[in-house]
């Protein structure tokens, strides 16, 4: 039976000593080190590389990172039942730079917040249950647990709901892709403009894979670069500079 989120808010978390390896370099990490003195978001799922996990979970909460800082939070964790190179593996597989991970390789955290699972029926053995919370200085604010049924529900521990928990009126930009090409000056003045904007990006290079045939399918156009906004195509950097001082608010919207 898992606890209840009412059962666990006001109380501090469990006092656990993670063995880490951030830069590779195997280093003890306390619970005080997360989080004491911080506003802290924390999302533990079953395991990495694992579905909704890769491909929902941690890139949502990597994408909004930045409206997260700028509603004072000042890390997102992302915490599962797995050693310290699958973690590390994982989060430089899903370029997820905004996010810490920590591995909760024996279990000892998960246990002590009541979220330690049997999973054994997967061959998964001890896992964590899905949720996510907000702590600040070390205690916990605010709980999302997702609910106990069959599977692996992801229903409320998502990064909008955290979100719209923390400031309803919070601005989420959309999601920014830029096609461009290694020397082009006209790329390098269309990142130059959504770097002065405060827009992050996925810049997807020419190195990826990525050919004139490649860009002409997706955009219609075969000219460096070609930038996508929420999935609509804006165009080159000409484009690109009309679309931000026509809509001062571009890239942005309510969650």
């Amino acid at each position: 039976m898992l606890p209840t989120p009412e059962s666990l808010e006001g109380k501090p978390v469990p006092q656990v000593t993670f063995k880490a390896r951030p830069d590779d370099q195997w280093r003890d990490i306390s619970t005080d080190e997360l989080f004491k003195g911080k506003t802290v978001i924390v999302f533990s799922l079953p395991g990495a590389y694992t579905p909704t996990c890769s491909s929902t979970h941690l890139p949502r909460y990597n994408e909004l990172a930045p409206v997260f800082h700028e509603n004072g939070v000042d890390d997102i964790v992302c915490m599962s039942v797995n050693d310290a190179f699958v973690m590390n593996e994982w989060k430089q597989g899903q370029d997820a730079a905004n996010v810490t991970v920590i591995p909760d390789g024996n279990g000892d955290f998960s246990e002590g917040m009541g979220m330690l699972v049997d999973k054994r029926n997967l061959g998964f053995g001890m896992r964590a249950w899905r949720y996510s919370m907000l702590v600040r200085d070390g205690v916990i604010d605010k709980m999302f647990i997702e609910p106990e049924k069959d599977g692996d529900p992801f229903e409320v521990s998502d990064a909008e709901t955290m979100l719209r928990y923390i400031n309803p009126a919070a601005q989420v930009p959309e999601p920014v892709v830029v096609f461009s090409k290694p020397g082009c000056p006209h790329c390098a003045r269309a990142k130059a403009a959504l770097d002065g904007r405060g827009l992050s990006y996925t810049d997807i290079s020419q190195n990826q894979h990525i050919n004139a045939s490649v860009l002409r399918a997706v955009s219609g156009a075969t000219t460096w670069p070609q930038v996508f906004i929420g999935g609509k195509l804006i165009g080159d950097a000409d484009a690109l500079e009309q679309h931000l001082v026509a809509d001062p608010k571009a890239a942005s919207r309510k969650p």
